[in-house]
């Protein structure tokens, strides 16, 4: 049944949209039955490792630069503030353009960018001034990018195996993450940062590869004739009345506004906590990946029906595993338990996005998945510059604990709510209501 509504009588666990999803869950790799999604996770992979190794080197070339976790932060700020601008609108065109054409754009404009950075910080003319403005550009690329590409997911595998897409492209991304931080480390320590720009810039080849071999169907033109603005209410006006698109999608807004910038929060740990450089950064960054690829195998395997409780519940563990993390007292410590973060995170991003999509009707998905990663990015967004002045005047244990603490508070109040509405519903269920009936009595003559 696409689109039909989630009304107030319906559970709150109420997870699909169409009768096949529910049937049982597919296996864990399902997905990668289908061709054209073993192309694109292949290409995925590459551009990830890339994106990665950038992200440690600019983090670390910003903090060389200024010194100042601030201004690092607001590095992340000018990366994502785009999302905020753009986002809603990239939703319209993920419903209304070709998928495909759009991603080749997005993934070329995004090399051009690194490539550029790359030359800067090569002859040595690089300034924190232009990794704000390459920053802010990369970030308007990828506004348009993102929820492309998470529709795009959709539309190769089928509705049925998108939880297990989601996985494997969350799987796929963080391996990209175990493994570009460490290359952008060395990269930094041994021969410095532009280089690690460079071979990102190269590495946006493998998702343009992928994108040219791959053979769709030839799908029906959207409508063009509604204008942008009612586009965007209809979804808006179906997120803010779905609960199984309205909470998971302000706790995870709540939570990028931390967790967005956690590599900040790390790179101030490796510097000014443990003395450890830009390879102490990459190796805690690889291992909240390492622990994000296990969080987002587990999610894929769980062939229970996704509820909002238990999305409720994997938001508690990851704040109570930063909670614990900030009280790491060593490299060694902190590593292990980035670990459990890592876990934690991916393990509550895949569920609330796999529900997220799940519940949507189809002609609406760019849309609400566009809502859904502007309320990660945008509060990482806004989010960035804050926790980078944390880090900086309060240090980062503390920037870490509070990340953890503030979610769990929006998580519980969410967990209250979601119980309250549950509990009015079976007194509902209970009521009776009773009604004098009318008898027939003859009448004496």
């Amino acid at each position: 049944m696409p689109g039909r509504p989630v009304t107030t009588s319906d559970r709150n666990d109420v997870h699909t949209s169409t009768p096949q999803d529910r049937r049982p869950p597919s296996p864990t790799f399902a997905s990668l039955g289908d061709r054209n999604f073993r192309l694109f996770l292949a290409g995925l992979f590459v551009s990830g490792t890339g994106v990665w190794m950038q992200r440690i080197a600019q983090d670390w070339l910003v903090l060389t630069l200024t010194d100042s976790p601030t201004a690092v932060g607001l590095t992340t700020a000018f990366q994502f503030l785009p999302t905020l601008l753009l986002g809603l609108h990239a939703g319209v065109l993920a419903d209304r353009l070709p998928k495909r054409r759009v991603l080749q754009a997005t993934q070329g404009g995004m090399a051009l960018v690194a490539a550029v950075l790359a030359a800067l910080t090569l002859t040595g003319a690089v300034r924190a001034w232009h990794v704000y403005v390459l920053a802010t550009a990369l970030g308007a690329v990828a506004a348009v990018d993102n929820p492309v590409r998470q529709a795009f997911v959709t539309e190769i595998v089928g509705v049925r195996q998108v939880r297990s897409a989601i996985s494997m492209v969350s799987s796929t991304f963080q391996i990209g993450g175990l493994v570009g931080p460490l290359i952008g480390g060395l990269l930094v320590g041994l021969v410095g940062p532009g280089w690690a720009f460079l071979l990102n810039a190269v590495s946006y080849l493998g998702p343009l590869t992928a994108l040219a071999l791959i053979r769709l169907p030839s799908q029906p033109s959207q409508p063009g004739g509604q204008r942008t603005a009612t586009g965007l209410r209809n979804g808006l006006r179906y997120a803010a009345t779905h609960p199984t698109v309205l909470w998971p999608t302000v706790m995870v807004g709540t939570f990028g506004f931390f967790t967005v910038s956690l590599p900040v929060t790390l790179a101030a740990f490796a510097k000014n906590e443990f003395g450890s450089g830009a390879l102490g950064a990459g190796v805690l960054n690889g291992a909240a990946a390492a622990g994000a690829l296990c969080g987002a195998l587990v999610s894929a395997r769980r062939r229970n029906p996704l509820r909002l409780r238990t999305i409720a519940a994997a938001a508690g563990l990851l704040a109570a595993a930063q909670v614990l993390a900030s009280f790491g007292m060593s490299q060694v410590a902190l590593t292990l338990l980035v670990v459990l973060v890592g876990a934690a995170n991916l393990g509550f991003l895949t569920s609330a996005q796999s529900l997220v999509q799940l519940t949507v009707p189809e002609h609406l998905r760019g849309r609400i998945v566009a809502i859904y990663l502007l309320a990660f990015m945008g509060s990482g967004a806004v989010g960035g510059p804050v926790v980078g002045y944390i880090d900086e005047t309060l240090g980062a244990r503390f920037g870490l604990l509070l990340a953890g603490l503030v979610p769990a508070v929006v998580t519980a109040l969410v967990a209250q709510h979601l119980a309250h509405r549950a509990s009015v519903r079976i007194g509902l269920t209970r009521m009776t209501v009773q009604i004098a009936r009318p008898t027939l009595v003859a009448r004496d003559r």
